[in-house]
């Protein structure tokens, strides 16, 4: 297994590591995955063409990192004012979104799962104050997918590097801001050390979804039982992923306001709202990129049409119900 993550990176990095060892343990031994991480076999961004020639079995990665090979990967990772992670889920498993997700990615000789989520990211991490439109102007930012698109459209300039190299980015001037995981994995890489301000909501990334592919002939070539492990495998890691992320990023939250003097914001109103307005202009440009594309971003709108009062009566209107009660 070949994966974007750095090294010991803790809940993606781990994801991808539940994933082997669920295979292996389930197979009893039958089928064993060795992890190498981002950079020991291949590059980060090199996962998927490995996986699709065959000179890996199975990557672990964000799907939005392969928008060169389909505008349509993005809409299987996250897309800027998107599905949550429940909500994504429920398109995968229920609302058609897996059967075009296979389609897409037998195209590149690739089966892919949902493996790991990240539940909702934040809006990115900045030398200085973001207090208007002007402020994005020239900004360099490390923010992947339609979210980066979204922000160069309003005049920073979006940088494409490997998580592993956001920190040192940040050091040299490189990058003035970046957008990687979340409080967890954030306070992990010691990113307030160069940058002080932590903006909310995370726009870009409402419920990441990161994926395992397997190569199409190591995967046509399993028994009906080893598919199922597989499968199995990767459902449980997905879902482990979920629960580790929403526990540790309220730990972490506290420890970087407390203890490391990071100030946490919400965007301006204004730069939100003019997010928004770019945003939906940059979905649908990339909806109407082909055929395929068009036809995930239809289901992906759908499913989000068919959920959108249930999430307003259910999640929104309970969180802020209950922070009259508890003062949570």
């Amino acid at each position: 297994m070949v994966t974007t993550w750095p090294k010991d990176f803790p809940g993606l990095g781990a994801a991808a590591e539940r994933v082997a060892q669920f295979i292996t343990e389930m197979s009893g031994g039958a089928i064993r995955v060795r992890v190498f991480s981002a950079g020991e076999l291949v590059g980060a961004f090199d996962s998927f063409d490995a996986v699709s020639n065959g000179s890996a079995d199975i990557y672990h990665g964000a799907e939005y990192y392969w928008a060169g090979k389909s505008k349509a990967y993005p809409f299987f990772t996250a897309v800027p004012f998107g599905m949550t992670a429940s909500e994504i889920i429920g398109w995968l498993e229920f609302g058609g979104g897996q059967a075009l997700w296979d389609e897409l990615s037998a195209k590149f000789n690739i089966k892919p799962f949902a493996a790991a989520n990240t539940g909702h990211q934040l809006g990115g991490w900045y030398k200085r104050p973001i207090a208007s439109l002007d402020d994005l102007n020239g900004l360099k930012v490390r923010m992947p997918g339609l979210g980066g698109e979204v922000l160069r459209r309003l005049g920073a300039s979006p940088v494409t590097i490997p998580g592993g190299e956001i920190f040192a980015g940040l050091q040299s001037g490189l990058i003035d801001g970046a957008e990687w995981v979340g409080p967890w994995n954030d306070l992990a890489f010691g990113f307030y050390r160069e940058a002080k301000y932590y903006y909310w909501p995370g726009f870009q990334e409402p419920g990441a979804q990161c994926a395992a592919g397997i190569n199409l002939d190591v995967w046509n070539g399993m028994s009906a039982q080893e598919q199922a492990i597989v499968a199995s495998a990767c459902h449980r890691a997905n879902y482990l992923c979920l629960a580790e992320f929403t526990h540790f990023n309220g730990v972490a939250l506290q420890q970087l306001v407390a203890e490391h003097g990071v100030n946490l914001r919400k965007f301006p109103d204004d730069v939100l709202a003019a997010i928004a307005r770019e945003s939906r202009t940059v979905v649908e440009e990339a909806a109407a990129s082909d055929d395929i594309t068009r036809r995930v971003f239809e289901s992906y709108r759908a499913e989000m049409n068919r959920v959108k009062e249930w999430s307003r009566i259910s999640d929104e209107a309970f969180l802020a119900a209950r922070r009259t009660v508890f003062s949570l």
